[in-house]
């Protein structure tokens, strides 16, 4: 008797070939021609969906300020959905033959800050908004000694899922998934304890289990991992914004490690880290609001008023 497939599996099909027909595509395409192909699409899915442009319009508020104008706020949205689109452009035209070409169209600013944490042999966090293409950081980080163990969002599709692991895995990224891998927290920090580098994408608290900080103005929580783990390990923290270039590549800036307080309670200690990572965060953002990729509920406000 021949075995049967799954039902989820059967279920993950459609939106997998979904995903293997937009690679396929934009897999063939000059990077110019992607590019501008992804900033059209995203430009014309922000003005499709109208729940993600409002809360997105309620984001860009809270950056831009009050003094900005209406017209200001909605170029900028219209900016911010256009980098969501090259965003997604680039991770379907991306190939292992491509690895190269991404890592030379790329400049990281004051990598001198990730070397001297390298040397020290500590580990190093790498925290990051959801800002440009911050994957295309992998060439790069490999070529600095430290490749990234990084944990991403689970997701309800296992196909698309392995699709992710794959193509990260030819940047240098190997990822682990809540779910899906077990002991989370404990890889992390066997990694940092081993004096490697993980990579945590941490300005939205995905599952509501975050310290409060003040955000833009307003209050809100953001994930305690970085700084907890850096308390544990020793490992510091290390902001990076990444940023598309007006053409072809990415910036990469990295900040200086976090200041955490090294006495007090651990609470108020990983309290006062966190807010001080949360401020270089929106140092970042405001250098180019228009690429930080934030489409969901972050802060109460907007869930109450979802």
């Amino acid at each position: 008797m021949a075995n049967l497939v799954p039902a989820h599996r059967v279920k993950d099909l459609p939106g997998y070939l979904t995903y293997r027909v937009f690679s396929a595509i934009f897999g063939v395409l000059p990077e110019p021609l992607m590019r501008r192909f992804g900033t059209g699409a995203g430009r014309l899915l922000g003005r499709l969906a109208k729940g993600r442009r409002q809360l997105a319009t309620k984001h860009m508020r809270r950056v831009l300020g009050e003094a900005a104008s209406s017209e200001q706020v909605e170029s900028a949205v219209d900016d911010m959905f256009a980098s969501y689109g090259r965003y997604w452009a680039e991770v379907f035209w991306t190939r292992p033959r491509r690895v190269e070409q991404i890592f030379n169209a790329t400049e990281v600013v004051n990598a001198e800050a990730i070397v001297r944490a390298r040397d020290a042999g500590k580990g190093i966090i790498l925290a990051l908004p959801h800002l440009g293409n911050w994957e295309a950081a992998g060439p790069q980080t490999h070529h600095l000694g430290i490749p990234v163990l990084a944990v991403a969002e689970a997701l309800p599709n296992q196909k698309i899922v392995d699709w992710f692991l794959k193509a990260r895995g030819f940047l240098g990224i190997e990822v682990i998934i809540p779910g899906m891998h077990d002991n989370i927290s404990g890889r992390l920090k066997k990694r940092l304890e081993e004096g490697g580098t993980i990579a945590l994408v941490t300005d939205r608290d995905i599952d509501g289990k975050g310290v409060e900080v003040e955000f833009f103005g307003e209050v809100t929580t953001m994930p305690a991992g970085p700084v907890s783990l850096s308390i544990r390990t020793e490992a510091p923290v290390i902001p990076v914004g990444a940023f598309f270039n007006p053409g072809k590549g990415h910036r990469f800036v990295v900040h200086d490690p976090v200041e955490i307080p090294s006495e007090g309670r651990l609470r108020e200690r990983v309290a006062l880290g966190t807010q001080n990572m949360a401020n270089i965060f929106e140092s970042f953002i405001r250098q180019d609001p228009s690429q930080w990729h934030l489409f969901q509920p972050n802060w109460p406000t907007d869930r109450d008023s979802a």
